[in-house]
């Protein structure tokens, strides 16, 4: 479903984000992707879980949310302060931290919320089955692997420029794999810990919302995509170490009673 979509976009000769239409459908592929699945294998969607009013729903949603922001203070602080890349507003804004401080809120409000139209249907499909499926099969490492799997998706429009790419593709590629193993282990632990799939949606939308909003917006320079964006070296480390941070004992003891309960 994806290698059409896919030929359209990098075709099509214009930045991706105008081509929303198409990466809409795309980032929907991996939840109708499942739906089949579900269906076809009989196993019906019981499993899916949209529950928000528990406590520890609303806390790992919370926790998704501070995530990017964590990450995007540290990693491109790091990038600002040391002079590795511009902090730089867009021409014409009369007050950059005010103009920066004000797109962080939307951000996290407002901009986390709408990006739930597009991450929804990836996390349905990526965390909501895909997770699952892999723990429950016996697949070594599933966590992992569903994170290979996931980041590889993306290499496609890398490595034509389309996404995320610096000045070597290839080099981007390959750290956009390690961002979407890490994001991959923290998402998928809440959601078997949590049983909803409510913290992966939320936190990929804010990931989106913040990262590619506020962070990329007011950064600039020659070099800036080596160091920051979601291929970004110092992206790329923070978002490791961060994520090992939040992703506690108790969620990885949970993730280790589901793999067992499976075997």
């Amino acid at each position: 479903m994806s290698i059409p979509l896919l030929y359209l976009i990098i075709s099509a000769g214009t930045p991706i984000e105008q081509q929303l239409e198409y990466v809409l459908l795309l980032m929907w592929t991996p939840a109708i992707a499942s739906a089949v699945a579900r269906v076809g294998n009989g196993e019906g969607f019981d499993d899916l879980s949209f529950r928000l009013r528990r406590r520890e729903v609303v806390v790992r949603v919370l926790q998704a949310i501070l995530f990017p922001f964590v990450v995007g203070a540290i990693a491109y602080g790091t990038a600002w302060g040391f002079g590795l890349v511009a902090f730089s507003a867009p021409a014409g804004t009369p007050d950059p931290m005010s103009a920066f401080a004000g797109n962080l809120l939307f951000a996290a409000t407002l901009g986390a919320v709408l990006g739930v139209i597009s991450a929804a249907g990836e996390e349905i499909g990526w965390r909501g089955y895909m997770t699952s499926r892999l723990v429950t099969a016996g697949v070594p490492a599933p966590i992992l692997t569903g994170g290979v799997l996931w980041g590889c998706w993306h290499v496609p429009a890398i490595l034509t420029g389309q996404y995320a790419a610096g000045e070597s593709r290839a080099l981007s590629a390959a750290l956009f794999v390690v961002v979407a193993v890490s994001l991959t282990v923290l998402w998928s632990a809440w959601t078997l810990e949590t049983g909803s799939i409510w913290p992966a949606i939320l936190g990929h939308s804010a990931w989106n919302a913040v990262i590619q909003g506020p962070f990329d917006t007011f950064s600039s320079g020659a070099r800036a995509t080596t160091w920051v964006g979601e291929s970004g070296v110092l992206v790329v480390v923070t978002t490791i170490i961060v994520a090992v941070v939040f992703v506690s004992d108790r969620v990885a003891n949970r993730v280790g009673r589901v793999w067992r309960s499976s075997h």
